[in-house]
């Protein structure tokens, strides 16, 4: 799936993580981050097209894939959207990256969204898939979002009451989960699909990405309110699914503009995994969106 990517493991701040990465030396560096429940694997249509023009970063987040596991604690600050977004920081820098662009999906754009709130300084433009900020999803939950994204509320249950459930049968729980989500399609890769199942399988994998939903339930929203209306700076685009929850439930672009200080964004017709349904449009409209930003090009001259 990634021909001439190198796969290495990196330290970041308290976890190595798992990266996949490809691209000219010299060129903007580019970070993609994953959703939940998949790895870097799903850019493997987006990945190639960027990394010939970009310095292409793939890495699986902490708790994902690949990458380390830590252990929790009762706050679950270890998978707050936080202490990821210090992985990617730590990631980039020892790649000898101090400014970089983002592109991410589901749960990895909400460690984005952080990132872009923690570290300002670091990131150019970031370019959002599929996703309204997660503060005012939960504040705007409705029935008809409940019942669409039951496995939010499910995920964030205190421990083990998920993770015995998925861990009877993780596969089922995987395709039910994604292919609901497809509309009861199958958009997944046969390589792609084989490493998201044979990750998740891992006892240590599905109470990990079980932490990650207490943690945005809880310690993540914690953050969000501490900021007291504080915005996204850099360029934001946000791209949602025309045929998925977002557009659905929510005026993603409304909410974005809350957020951000400069957004733009549109529905595409697709569902909620874009990346792998339309990779080719997904890799123009990023390169496009980048190629904008006055920073971006002032860095590739």
């Amino acid at each position: 799936m990634f021909h001439e990517f190198v796969d290495e493991r990196i330290e970041g701040d308290g976890a190595t993580l798992f990266v996949r990465r490809a691209g000219p030396q010299g060129a903007p560096p580019l970070v993609l981050l994953h959703g939940y429940p998949q790895t870097s694997a799903m850019w493997h249509g987006v990945a190639p097209i960027l990394a010939r023009s970009y310095q292409v970063v793939c890495p699986d987040l902490r708790g994902y894939g690949g990458s380390e596991k830590p252990v929790s604690d009762p706050s679950h600050f270890p998978y707050s959207k936080r202490a990821m977004a210090q992985d990617i920081v730590a990631v980039m820098q020892r790649l000898g990256h101090e400014r970089f662009l983002v592109g991410a999906h589901d749960r990895g754009a909400r460690v984005a969204h952080r990132l872009g709130l923690d570290h300002p300084d670091y990131v150019e433009a970031m370019v959002l898939l599929d996703i309204a900020p997660t503060r005012e999803m939960y504040a705007g939950t409705s029935a008809e979002f409940a019942r669409a994204y039951w496995h939010w509320f499910f995920l964030a249950q205190p421990q083990p009451l998920p993770e015995q459930i998925i861990s009877a049968d993780p596969e089922g729980f995987w395709k039910l989960k994604c292919f609901n989500q497809a509309r009861g399609g199958n958009p997944f890769s046969t390589e792609a699909l084989a490493e998201y199942l044979a990750a998740f399988k891992r006892p240590d994998a599905i109470h990990s990405s079980c932490e990650d939903y207490r943690a945005a339930a809880s310690i993540d929203i914690e953050h969000d309110d501490a900021d007291q209306g504080k915005k996204l700076v850099m360029p934001v685009l946000a791209l949602w699914a025309k045929r998925g929850v977002i557009e659905t439930c929510f005026n993603a672009l409304g909410l974005w503009r809350q957020r951000a200080e400069r957004v733009e964004g549109e529905a595409l017709n697709a569902t909620h995994y874009m990346a792998e349904e339309i990779p080719d449009d997904i890799a123009a409209r990023m390169s496009g969106f980048f190629s904008r930003n006055p920073i971006h090009a002032e860095a590739a001259k």
